[in-house]
């Protein structure tokens, strides 16, 4: 799989022309793009970075499947603005799965409630040993929960990978600390085949919104792996401690 230097000119220019095609969607629909400016660095690097792979701006936030162009157009993939999202995610929920269309109506009320959160979150307890090893044990784990378990883990309760399975520049634009292993969606095939000694470990998946976290855990149990859990709504949904 090709590597992308996020800082090269190639990459840079490509990048400024999606921001472009970004703004040219949101005037189309009336669509506005996410209050968080984080969620629309990332995706717009990813349809960025899969436009010069594939030369195609497939959605990040799904692996891509497919080797060849014609295997890659039967799959189906993705292509942004993709068809769920303008017929379905977005009329219904008010934002697209990755986050970064949005209605304005959506963007407004996310914008306050993210306001009253900042201004009202506080930490809860701590975990016994006992909840901390049932937690551990969930298939879907929202952002507390993944925060408890690793704090549990500092203090010695439970143990488990957490692990990337983003791109590089991804993980480079900020990773959630106690982040072990990279695993990027795009070289499945090149780390499935290191990890064959892990079927027995305990696993945590995440990625930008939870969904490749949520094709690969699925893969992987199917292949044998017995303790696989995966953070849904992905890195995005986190208010733990982010590595820049």
């Amino acid at each position: 799989m090709e590597q992308i230097d996020i800082n090269s000119e190639e990459f840079q220019k490509e990048l400024e022309k999606t921001w472009k095609f970004v703004e040219k969607v949101n005037k189309q629909f009336g669509f506005v793009q996410n209050p968080d400016p984080e969620v629309n660095e990332s995706v717009a690097m990813g349809l960025a970075r899969n436009k010069l792979i594939y030369g195609t701006r497939y959605c990040p936030c799904f692996m891509v499947i497919g080797e060849t162009p014609e295997e890659r157009k039967k799959a189906d993939n993705r292509i942004c603005p993709c068809k769920p999202a303008l017929e379905k995610e977005i009329p219904e929920q008010g934002y697209c799965h990755c986050g970064i269309f949005c209605t304005p109506e959506y963007a407004a009320a996310h914008a306050k409630e993210e306001q009253m959160e900042e201004a009202v979150h506080a930490h809860s307890r701590g975990l016994t040993k006992e909840e901390a090893q049932a937690l551990l044990e969930k298939d879907q784990l929202d952002a507390d929960q993944l925060e408890a378990l690793i704090e549990a883990r500092e203090l010695g309760m439970v143990d488990f990978e957490l692990i990337d399975v983003r791109e590089p520049m991804e993980f480079q634009m900020g990773h959630i600390k106690g982040t072990d292993e990279l695993w990027p969606t795009s070289q499945f095939y090149d780390w499935f085949e290191k990890i064959q000694n892990k079927k027995e470990d305990h696993l945590i998946l995440y990625c930008h919104s939870g969904s490749r976290s949520y094709q690969l855990q699925s893969i992987l149990k199917s292949k044998g792996f017995q303790h696989v859990g995966n953070l849904i709504y992905g890195i995005i949904s986190y208010n733990g401690e982010i590595v820049r």
